[in-house]
């Protein structure tokens, strides 16, 4: 496609696009760049394949979620940083109210026998979901022998060791960066031209971005020290998910599960069995998956609500997640989105991510594994050898009723070729008419 073919949007035109693919970006991120590319380089030709290509590939350069920022990218592209904060911001928005409406109904009715039977159904479906993810990540992610070697490391330095999430995602990056830079063959890199010249670096450009926008992401933690102090649990929560917001490579799944076992057994917010309900409630809702912190969100201030009411505690800590995991997003595009060449040419920046999504395989198998025991069995006990911690179930616990829904899901799944929500509506369906039964 030529640049003369390319159709220019109107400022209402991009915003009135943006709107609807934030109602319809269910199905992940595959889905979601499937939905823009259709919608934008396919039918109505605002972007050029190549260049929606080299920002796609950007994105994954950048912790965060690759399809929000992609489509920020896009709005920055056609009508500067006023278009990347309303494609973006639209992006996130419809998804973030559906999964706030969520959260509060949760929150409510938790205690209640159908609503418990309901999510028996939905926590094991997931089972078959996060399974679904580990093969198709692994499929495209581990091409060479020392990419099959960094994912098991992974997955033994987080399931047997205990090591921390961040730690294990910086070696990642690491070790790639080094191969990448010494041996692209062993990560199945292609080689890369040197970067052109004559372009001007645009440091100015890429300067203001991060100063406006970490003053945007720090502003709401500013207002809680003030008002409420560090020891209220919004100072906990925004505090955590900035932190996870800087680690988030590989997709949600890739940081799930150190975002589970810190809320779970770090800060005690929320149960494990709750996790996973947050989690099924995420890929019910179009938007990114990382929407899931939400929910954990809402549900840690509710519980800790003073000096407000548990459900103006509640709202307030998931607007706050909200927040601080996407305003970083902001910040990653329109401070490297004028590099966009260069980054594409530096082979140690694409080894570095070349390891890091090679371990992201072993960091979404932990998290199968982990919920697996969780929501296969009621109790789970840590069992220490020496450096090496075991998950140990207590087999007197087993759930037969959610083992029988999870084979029925991957058999959707996996045999049938069924979708997510279908799935999950026919699980939930199970659930219900199993939650009786001991």
């Amino acid at each position: 496609m030529a640049d003369s073919d390319l159709h220019h949007p109107s400022f209402s035109e991009l915003t009135r696009v943006s709107a609807r693919i934030g109602f319809l970006s269910f199905g992940g991120p595959a889905g979601q760049i499937a939905l823009m590319h259709r919608e934008l380089v396919d039918e109505r030709r605002w972007v050029e394949e190549d260049d929606y290509l080299q920002a796609l590939n950007l994105c994954h350069l950048l912790p965060g979620p690759e399809a929000q920022q992609l489509a920020t990218w896009i709005g920055w592209k056609l009508h500067g940083w006023k278009g990347g904060v309303i494609a973006g911001a639209l992006f996130v928005i419809p998804g973030a109210l559906v999964m706030l409406a969520l959260s509060m109904l949760y929150a409510f009715a938790a205690n209640l026998d159908w609503f418990a039977a309901l999510f028996l159904g939905i926590k094991a479906a997931v089972l078959a979901i996060i399974v679904q993810a580990l093969l198709r990540i692994a499929g495209r992610a581990l091409k060479t022998p020392i990419q099959k070697g960094m994912a098991v490391a992974a997955f033994a330095a987080l399931f047997l060791f205990n090591a921390p999430f961040p730690l294990v995602v910086l070696a990642a990056l690491a070790i790639g960066a080094w191969i990448g830079a010494k041996r692209p063959d062993l990560l199945a890199l292609k080689p890369v031209s040197k970067p052109g010249e004559g372009h001007p670096s645009p440091w100015r450009a890429s300067l203001i971005a991060v100063l406006a926008w970490s003053v945007i992401w720090a502003a709401p933690m500013v207002a809680v020290l003030v008002f409420l102090g560090r020891e209220h649990v919004l100072w906990d929560i925004g505090v955590f998910f900035s932190q996870l917001a800087v680690v988030t490579f590989g997709g949600a799944y890739a940081v799930l599960a150190y975002m589970a076992q810190e809320a779970v057994t770090g800060f005690g917010w929320l149960s494990a069995g709750e996790m996973a309900d947050g989690l099924g409630l995420a890929e019910t809702t179009p938007g990114p998956l990382i929407m899931v912190t939400q929910f954990v969100g809402y549900l840690a201030a509710f519980r800790a609500p003073e000096p407000f009411s548990p459900l103006v505690a509640g709202v307030l800590g998931a607007v706050l997640t909200t927040w601080v995991t996407f305003a970083p997003c902001f910040l990653w595009i329109f401070a490297f989105a004028p590099w966009m060449d260069r980054l594409q040419r530096a082979p140690a920046l694409k080894g570095g991510l070349a390891g890091v999504t090679a371990a992201v395989v072993g960091v979404i198998a932990n998290l199968a594994l982990w919920f697996a025991l969780h929501v296969l069995f009621a109790v789970v006990d840590p069992v220490a050898l020496g450096p090496i911690v075991l998950q140990v179930p207590e087999w007197a616990t087993f759930d037969w009723r959610a083992a029988l829904i999870a084979v029925v899901a991957a058999a959707l799944i996996f045999r049938f070729k069924w979708g997510i929500i279908r799935t999950l509506g026919v699980a939930a369906a199970m659930g219900l008419a199993l939650g009786s039964l001991v």
